[in-house]
């Protein structure tokens, strides 16, 4: 007799090389005492290590740090006034983590704890600054738990909007796959609870309006998003070429059951993550700036190689750490665009020199690149710059773009 999962097609989950994972609070806290569902965390856990030993990278976004702290502290059942949410946060928060530090170092798995707003992963510093901080844990074979910061949110703690914060780490870390683990099981046309004829929907090509009208509200006690959210977060991670998946989590072992064929919803993005960032890169309509580099530079870019210091021969306009800018050759052709590693004053002090030097020079230990290949797109069609006074670059660049 044959084995019927044998014949399923295999899930983006199975070959995903950076995998995030979204767990809802009313999974991992028993909504009748208040507590850690341990157990159920554990076989979590146990999916997630299984992921790793295949290759693949993972970051944990965890809810439950408010749900877990009101028990401790008495507070009534219900929606939480703001300051008490907090409060629930704070406490709650500990608790979340030294479960999270107990189970993973079982293992020998080195776990990191990283609270962020949305607005960390919005605005332009703060958001280079996690991005940054994920690659060194990612690197170093850590697996990042990342939460809300509840303790000092606002609105964000009114929203209950952890399924956004995940597609917004997806999205920094050029995630192939995340995983919302919930109440639900995936999208319905309507909600099941209510109405009976309401079909599953296995897969979303395209996020219509159609698709948004499905959206429903959340069915648990503990939890503060719905699908609304959700919907929302598959917006973003599409956008961001990143695939997406609702899928109930209330069985232990979730990950393994989806891999496994388990009932669920996914989202199809329309490229990959390198393509997609890329695609936004090379779609800024007006560059902070430019570097102008040599001809074994430009070479070495053609070879799919960074731009490093020692190829840079001077700097155009103005522009800081994250901003994306132009790269042009000696003759003024904009070859490609890049997001700087330096703002343009450090950039005058680097270039021409070796990447070994640039400590020594700045006072600090930066990246070895200019732009890194990863933040870098070479542009098919290369305009002709003419000379420009300080500052004028991105209007220039502008400008040549609108001629035929």
């Amino acid at each position: 007799m044959s084995d019927r999962r044998a014949n399923r097609p295999s899930t983006p989950l199975a070959t995903a090389k950076r995998v995030v994972v979204k767990v809802g609070s009313a999974l991992l806290v028993d909504n009748s005492t208040g507590r850690l569902n341990r157990a159920w965390l554990q076989s979590l856990l146990e999916d997630l290590l299984r992921l790793r030993r295949r290759g693949a990278q993972v970051i944990l976004v965890s809810s439950g740090a408010i749900a877990l702290g009101r028990r401790h502290l008495n507070l009534p059942s219900g929606t939480l006034r703001l300051e008490d949410s907090q409060a629930a946060a704070a406490v709650g928060q500990i608790r979340l983590a030294h479960a999270y530090k107990e189970l993973l170092e079982e293992s020998d798995v080195t776990v990191a704890q990283i609270l962020l707003t949305l607005e960390d992963s919005e605005q332009r510093t703060r958001y280079l600054n996690a991005r940054a901080t994920l690659e060194a844990l990612l690197s170093l074979n850590a697996i990042p738990v990342i939460n809300e910061n509840d303790t000092v949110a606002t609105a964000e703690i009114r929203y209950g909007d952890n399924d956004r914060l995940a597609a917004r780490v997806a999205q920094m870390a050029s995630a192939d796959c995340l995983v919302l683990l919930s109440d639900v099981d995936g999208l319905y046309t309507a909600d099941p609870n209510v109405d009976p004829e309401a079909k599953f929907i296995e897969q979303v090509l395209n996020i219509t309006p159609e698709i948004e009208a499905m959206a429903g509200r959340s069915m648990s006690g503990v939890g503060s998003g719905g699908m609304a959210t959700k919907i929302a977060a598959a917006r973003i991670a599409v956008h961001a070429g990143c695939h997406m998946c609702i899928a109930s989590g209330h069985e232990r072992h979730p990950i393994r059951r989806i891999e496994s064929g388990a009932r669920s919803t996914w989202f199809v993005p329309h490229s990959t993550p390198v393509a997609a960032r890329k695609q936004w890169i090379a779609g800024t309509l007006r560059p902070a700036g430019a570097v102008r580099i040599d001809a074994g530079a430009s070479q070495a870019l053609r070879m799919g190689k960074s731009l490093l210091p020692a190829g840079v021969t001077g700097t155009l306009g103005r522009f800081e750490v994250g901003d994306t800018i132009s790269v042009i050759t000696a003759d003024g052709a904009e070859i490609a665009r890049g997001i700087a590693a330096y703002s343009d004053s450090d950039a005058t002090r680097i270039l021409g020199r070796k990447s070994g030097e640039i400590e020594a020079i700045l006072g600090f230990r930066g990246r070895d690149e200019l732009i890194h290949r990863d933040d870098l797109v070479m542009l098919t069609a290369q305009l002709a710059l003419p000379e420009l006074p300080e500052g004028s670059l991105g209007v220039a660049i502008t400008l040549a773009q609108g001629k035929s």
